[in-house]
């Protein structure tokens, strides 16, 4: 099954100020996400947040964080940033 992943406009909007490796690495948890869904033990300090909320490392300093709902099938990315900002 191939999930949906949905970026927020305001994490969209603040892509171009992360550094290029953590663009790089959101991208490829984005394409892990689609594939596997929300569940993505591999990546670095994977853990979840809540019901339907998850996060994981990108780096030491950057964490992305998202929701999906069970039993469905769209994934939405709601914050990808510094590890000191994170809303948890």
């Amino acid at each position: 099954m191939k999930y949906k992943v949905r970026i927020k406009k305001r994490v969209a909007g603040g892509l171009g100020k992360l550094p290029k490796d953590v663009q790089k690495l959101l991208f490829l948890l984005i394409t892990d996400l689609q594939a596997d869904g929300p569940i993505q033990k591999s990546w670095q300090n994977f853990s979840q947040l809540g019901k339907d909320s998850y996060h994981c490392h990108l780096t030491y300093h950057y964490v992305a964080c998202w929701t999906c709902r069970k039993g469905e099938i769209e994934i939405e990315v709601y914050y990808v940033g510094s590890r000191e900002k994170a809303p948890y």
